[in-house]
């Protein structure tokens, strides 16, 4: 739902019948209350309901790193006086050993459609990766079938994946199958169709591109794998908490996301692993540590993998770092995923409509796909000038991401960002790029010059400008 305005770069009935549909959008939103539950967002007195950030113009890059919680400042805190601070050790025997498959469990239920006992909390991104990864192709090409020597990759994808395929590929001596990504189109069915074959191993992809946005259909994807005889592994990163993922009735194989991002918990909080049922006990994971031994106490002299998805933790696990993930994901699961999915569409859906009015005149293109059904949580625009651009804005407490080499993303936390936000975000790229321009091209006395012009509601009303528009 979009509003039909005047998109003329002159117009201020444009900008006013936006800042209003914002608004509007914000009044009945189902999932607004949820916002004042994030830490820095207090009610706001005009509204009563949105809630403003008193330190930010506006957050855009949820998709990098989402708010904390208040619960979870408080569950920390009580962690730390009580849990910790007067329970000590015995925490482990009453609650902590088995914290890790407990939130798995949650993460599978809330957000990723995975039965229980499938999915854990544990290690970083990369490290779970790789332990997948080597277990996949390690049971492919030694155990059953060694004439499967290929790894499938797109050359878009996250550098850690492709980094960590790389090193694999040369531990197993296997090769890697490259398939060229358009980062603005993403990883098609065609393309792994083409690329899978009776020497496919493993495929690994992500189920939205971390520069565009791109959603790629994991149902058919995954299809075409197992129909070549491969196993697929997923990166959710940038999907888990934003996008409807359903693993099992995908018969997804092995899947890995962080979850700091749309999950809320918090800088270099542990991943998650997710390893379908009937593969569990056939897979050998590579870090054999004490926490994936059968019986964690006995100590014994050799390692005996325990049952089930256990075998796949390594060390101890992190458990500080993991609480902040449990209030976040209790919201999910009372909002219901498909309303959060629904709300991360409306708001890349209105800000595209701000980019198409504001930005494109000024020679800014977007590489996120404009169809819902293959975009993200994020919207990815482009500019020779996104790079200085980003940094004027973060000087200004206006937070979106810059990603080489000229790409800003624009990430909507469907639980913690409003429509009035990302109104007043992209008013503020808009404000400083002008700025940039008129700058350049000498008709402004600097980088910054043209904010004074800019939206009183956005990044020229945040530094007292007269916000007579762009």
């Amino acid at each position: 739902m979009t509003p039909h305005t005047d998109t003329s770069p002159a117009g201020n009935g444009s900008q006013d019948a936006q800042l209003a549909f914002a608004r509007r959008m914000d009044r009945i939103d189902g999932l607004g209350h949820y916002r004042r539950q994030f830490v820095g967002i207090e009610p706001d007195s005009a509204t009563g309901a949105t809630g403003h950030t008193p330190s930010l113009v506006a957050y855009l890059d949820g998709n990098s790193l989402g708010r904390p919680t208040r619960a979870s400042v408080a569950r920390i805190t009580e962690f730390l006086t009580h849990d910790w601070g007067t329970r000590l050790i015995r925490g482990w025997d009453e609650a902590w050993l088995d914290l890790p498959l407990k939130i798995g469990d949650d993460i599978g239920r809330a957000a990723l459609g995975a039965a229980p006992g499938q999915a854990f909390v544990g290690d970083s991104t990369t490290v779970l990766l790789y332990k997948l990864a080597r277990a996949a192709v390690d049971y492919l090409r030694v155990d059953a079938e060694p004439t499967r020597t290929e790894i499938v990759l797109d050359t878009d994808n996250f550098p850690t994946d492709r980094y960590l395929l790389e090193g694999i590929a040369a531990e197993r001596g296997m090769t890697l199958h490259w398939i060229h990504s358009d980062p603005a189109s993403g990883v098609t069915v065609e393309q792994v169709r083409q690329a899978v074959g009776p020497q496919t191993a493993l495929v690994l992809l992500s189920h939205v591109a971390y520069r565009s946005g791109f959603l790629a259909d994991m149902r058919e994807i995954t299809a075409v794998v197992h129909a070549a005889g491969g196993l697929v592994l997923w990166d959710l990163s940038h999907s888990v908490g934003s996008v409807v993922v359903e693993l099992d009735l995908c018969d997804v194989d092995l899947a890995v996301g962080c979850s700091y991002k749309y999950l809320n918990g918090g800088p270099g909080a542990p991943a998650f692993a997710y390893v379908r049922s009937d593969l569990q006990d056939v897979l050998t994971q590579p870090i054999q540590g004490w926490m994936g031994t059968k019986d964690v106490f006995t100590m014994g002299p050799g390692y005996v993998p325990a049952d089930g998805i256990r075998r796949f933790m390594s060390g101890t696990p992190p458990i500080v770092g993991m609480l902040a993930l449990q209030d976040s994901l209790a919201m999910i699961e009372e909002a219901g995923i498909d309303q959060v999915r629904a709300k991360s569409v409306a708001l890349t859906e209105f800000a595209l409509t701000l980019v198409d009015a504001w930005l494109a005149p000024m020679g800014v293109t977007v590489s996120s796909p404009r169809e819902p059904t293959h975009r993200g949580g994020h919207v990815t625009v482009n500019h020779p000038a996104m790079r200085q651009v980003t940094q004027i804005l973060w000087e200004h407490d206006v937070i979106p991401d810059f990603r080489t080499p000229d790409a800003l993303r624009i990430g909507l936390s469907p639980l913690s960002t409003s429509f009035v936000e990302t109104f007043e975000g992209v008013a503020a790229i808009r404000d400083v790029l002008r700025g940039v321009l008129l700058g350049q091209s000498g008709l402004a006395g600097g980088a910054n010059g043209g904010l004074g012009t800019g939206l009183g509601t956005g990044l020229a009303g945040a530094l007292g400008g007269p916000g007579v528009g762009l």
